[in-house]
């Protein structure tokens, strides 16, 4: 095997590599961005329970005080 060939399976190898750290950080974005809208949706399915029950106590929570 030449120093050429040897040189090419080195940069295929490390190329390979490379894409697959992409596509594990792709998944792992992926993941962490489902877990994100997830949580993003309960939150705005608790305030819509709020508002359903008492939206004027809930938006009086945000109104300063003093004019502020």
């Amino acid at each position: 095997m030449s120093s050429r060939d040897s040189e090419q399976q080195r940069a295929s190898r490390s190329s390979q590599e490379s894409a697959d750290d992409v596509i594990v950080d792709t998944t792992a974005a992926a993941e962490h961005k489902a877990a994100l809208d997830a949580d993003v949706d309960s939150l705005l399915d608790e305030i819509d329970e709020v508002l359903e029950v008492n939206a004027e106590e809930f938006v009086k929570g945000f109104v300063q005080k003093g004019g502020q």
